[in-house]
Formats: structure tokens, C-alpha cells, sequence
């Protein structure tokens, strides 16, 4: 689905935002990127819809070369909801800000009133329908900007910051739908500094520092490789932290799930207490 090849990106100040990126991402994939700031994250998904164009290098959408396509054509496939929700939020209502997308791409009136209260339903906002999305919270307003992406159903759905102002309800909505796009097969491309978000959803990762991916891999392989981590400035998820303070009671090194985790401390509490009562 998509695909990277030798792909660098500068910009007009000089600036080399990325460098060889070489990637393949399939169809369905959940793919969580992690890296310090400054690592090129935001510049690798602005790639994905045209909004820029390699430097070097190719990037193919579905087998469709992006620098011989239009934004407009790549957007219809990909929805990327930016980090910062005023950056693509102008209407004077939140139905309107729905809507607008769908009117762009055609839909029919029928189907726009049936997706933008999908839309609002879906995101805990239809009290919000007739109101400016700019008298809304950050966090609401990062739901206004998700609902106008999902609207029109992309085939490839890009996050960037998703989880920045919302609280735990909001970020277990947002698991949970993520798993269900999934598995109706969207591909997700998640950008986030929240470790732990993505230690509780377990995608795949790619890790970016200094420009350049230096590993891909398994929530699970990523999260507990301290090395690699560090080298891209990320700090591991509280449950990995605590289990690695605890190798000298035989648990697992590798664990990133607060659930297993749980159920790992459990069992290790029973055995005691049964060899404490032989």
C-alpha cells in the first residue's frame, strides 16, 4: 500500500528532514512512530498525501506515484489529522466543518447528513453540531478534526499527537476504534510522544532519530530495547521500567501490558504463599 524508496526530504533552509527512508507498509497495518522531536516524524506523514514531495527518492500510494499526483487525489485515500486541529479547521460550525470535506469530494446531501451525524455520534459531539468549533477545548477540537477525516472513510488514516488533550475515556474511545478500522481493513499511521497510548493499543513501531528510521519492529521487541530508546530519546512505558527493577524474581523482561503484567505479579504472589504454607 505504501511504500518509501531511498526517500530524503529538505527543506528551503537547508535543512535535511529525512534521509534514505526505505519502508513498506501494508494493507491493514497499525504502525505507531516514535522519535525524539525533531526526528522528521511530521515531515515522513506529510509526505503521504502530497502536501510534500522527496527531495529524492519515490513514494507510491496504492502503486500511484505522489509526486505525479495532486493533494487533492492522494486526500481522498489519505486523511491526516495534523497535530495542531486549528490548522484545518475554518467553518462556523462543527457540522459544517464535517461536511465540508464530503461536499468536496462529491457525496450527495443524503449521504453528507448521514455521515456527519455518524461523525458526531461517533465522537461524543453532536451537542456541539450548531456551535464554532473554535469556542470548543483543545481536546474537542482535535475530535473536530478527526470527525472530519473519518467523515469520508480514507482507505489510510494518519494521526499525528492524537492523543494530546484528551483524557483516559477519550483515549480508550479512540484504541478501541482504531482496533476496529483495523480490522475492517484501514491501515492507521499513528505519530505520538505517548508511550504508554502505544504500549496499550500494540502496533507495530518504526523509530526515527536524526532523519532516519533505525529499527522497526513489534510493539513489544521496540518498547523493551532500552538501547534503541534512548537513542531516540524515548522513555519506556512505566510497566516495562518497573519489570526491568524486577529480574531477580524471575518475571519477564519483555513487558509492555499493564493486563499481563498484572496477571504475572498474581501468580508470582501465589506461589509464594503456597511454598510459604508447605
Amino acid at each position: 500500500m505504501i511504500e518509501f524508496k531511498n526517500v530524503s526530504f529538505t527543506y528551503p533552509s537547508g535543512a535535511e528532514a529525512l534521509k534514505e527512508i526505505n519502508v513498506k507498509i501494508k494493507d491493514p497495518d497499525f504502525i505507531a512512530i516514535i522519535g525524539e522531536n525533531g526526528a522528521g516524524k511530521t515531515t515522513f506523514i506529510k509526505h503521504l498525501n502530497g502536501i510534500l514531495k522527496p527531495t529524492r527518492g519515490e513514494i507510491y500510494i496504492n502503486g500511484l506515484n505522489t509526486k505525479k499526483a495532486s493533494v487533492a487525489e492522494l486526500s481522498r485515500d489519505v486523511g491526516i489529522v495534523f497535530q495542531n486541529p486549528d490548522h484545518q479547521l475554518f467553518c462556523e460550525t462543527v457540522e459544517e466543518e464535517i461536511a465540508f470535506g464530503l461536499k468536496n469530494f462529491g457525496f450527495n446531501k443524503d449521504i453528507i447528513s448521514e455521515r456527519v451525524t455518524w461523525a458526531l455520534n461517533l465522537l461524543d459531539l453532536t451537542k456541539y453540531r450548531k456551535v464554532s468549533p473554535f469556542m470548543l477545548s483543545g481536546g474537542e477540537r482535535k475530535r473536530v478534526a478527526l470527525a472530519t477525516i473519518l467523515a469520508w472513510d480514507p482507505k489510510i488514516l494518519v494521526l499525528d499527537e492524537p492523543t494530546i488533550g484528551q483524557d483516559f475515556n477519550q483515549k480508550d474511545k479512540l484504541r478501541q476504534f482504531i482496533i476496529q478500522l483495523t480490522s475492517q481493513g484501514r491501515t492507521v499511521i499513528m505519530v505520538t510522544h505517548d508511550v504508554e497510548f502505544v504500549a496499550d493499543c500494540n502496533p507495530k513501531i518504526i523509530v526515527m532519530s536524526h532523519s532516519r528510521i533505525i529499527t522497526t519492529g513489534s510493539a513489544r521487541e521496540v518498547l523493551t530495547n532500552f538501547d534503541i530508546l534512548s537513542k531516540a530519546s524515548v522513555i519506556p512505558p512505566q510497566i516495562t521500567q518497573l519489570f526491568s527493577q524486577l529480574s531477580d524474581l524471575d518475571l519477564p523482561q519483555n513487558i509492555i501490558d499493564l493486563y499481563e503484567a498484572k496477571q504475572l505479579i498474581i501468580d508470582l504472589t501465589k506461589r509464594r504463599l503456597d511454598n510459604e504454607s508447605l
